[in-house]
């Protein structure tokens, strides 16, 4: 169990991240080559990743080298995920390569005596086998992470629709209602399930959550306490079809394309809508507003998104394109 206590302040400095973390999601999908569990809600994603890393010829730098570093456990060093990451996989590279050797040896120990470190990670703590896991880590992003990019950050974007309303419904906790089955807010403490015994006093200095699309059960937060605070949480997998269609139009008005009522759906999950909100804005039924929304969804044009006891529906890059396209520009 792990438990992060807050104080006023905390609640004041606590946010949620604006795009996936690329290093968090790093080691996130290394976790999802390592268990079967939740396996049906990235299937999609397992089959071609799978396929990608043998016809690249990555399998035996994934088995050796990547796989050892972040194992499926209660620990995997902190350095992998800086908080430079945030802006971007490159700077978050340069960050782990310019690590003290100090750090990376002292991380790999805790490793070692956790779950156990590969017998080369000491050759970690020399510039020359960091450089070779930072190409290693960018060479793995390119081929199994960059290619699902635009549905990793729709969903992320609808997640923060979704605390975004928690906020206005709620108040500064609702950020942390509803975050999943494995989490509870109990004021002032958030209860999560985790491998081991662990308790963490934010003291003022907020938390940084950062929803994680291969994050799948327990979140994740950093061994050393000491560390800026971040937690990384699942995002509440729904199976649905994920093929986009290739020959989708952008020219013709929108209500030529899609149909009078289905375009008034669309427009209205331009800042995140529930399923009710859609149907007012068109004026039909609850049960028909939902299959508008499914047949977007299955288009590629919207992602749905379970929060507590409502579904919120909000725009993916493409539909988000597709409106721009067809918005009027005015002077």
């Amino acid at each position: 169990m792990l438990r992060i206590h807050f104080t006023d302040a905390d609640l004041g400095r606590t946010r949620v991240a604006a795009a996936p973390d690329p290093l968090w999601e790093i080691c996130a999908s290394l976790h999802r080559f390592q268990t079967r569990h939740g396996r049906w809600a990235y299937a999609d994603w397992y089959r071609t990743a799978r396929a990608q890393v043998h016809a690249t010829g990555f399998s035996r730098t994934l088995r050796t080298l990547l796989l050892p570093l972040v194992p499926r456990a209660a620990y995997f060093p902190d350095f992998l995920t800086p908080p430079e990451a945030a802006e971007g996989l490159d700077a978050g590279l340069e960050t782990i390569l310019s690590t003290p050797p100090r750090r990376v040896l002292e991380e790999l120990d805790i490793l070692d005596r956790t779950s156990g470190a590969p017998a080369w990670g000491a050759r970690l703590a020399e510039p020359d086998m960091r450089k070779e896991l930072v190409q290693a880590m960018r060479a793995y992003y390119n081929a199994v992470i960059a290619p699902h990019h635009d549905r990793i950050q729709a969903r992320i974007e609808a997640e923060r629709h979704a605390r975004a309303r928690g906020v206005v419904d709620h108040g500064t906790e609702g950020i942390l209602q509803n975050l999943g089955p494995a989490l509870q807010w109990r004021r002032p403490v958030l209860h999560t399930v985790y491998p081991e015994e662990r308790i963490l006093h934010l003291d003022g200095r907020g938390l940084l959550l950062i929803p994680s699309y291969f994050c799948w059960g327990n979140p994740v937060t950093f061994g050393d306490t000491a560390l800026k605070p971040v937690m990384i949480y699942a995002l509440n997998h729904e199976p649905h079809p994920s093929a986009l269609p290739e020959d989708f139009g952008t020219g013709a008005p929108l209500a030529a394309l899609l149909g009078r009522t289905r375009t008034t759906v669309f427009r209205a999950a331009t800042v995140g809508a529930t399923t009710g909100e859609l149907a007012h804005a068109a004026g039909v039924s609850a049960s028909s507003a939902s299959q508008h929304a499914t047949a977007l969804r299955d288009a590629g044009l919207i992602v749905s998104h379970r929060d507590a006891q409502s579904v919120l529906h909000t725009l993916t890059p493409l539909g988000a394109a597709l409106l721009r396209a067809n918005t009027p520009t005015r002077r």
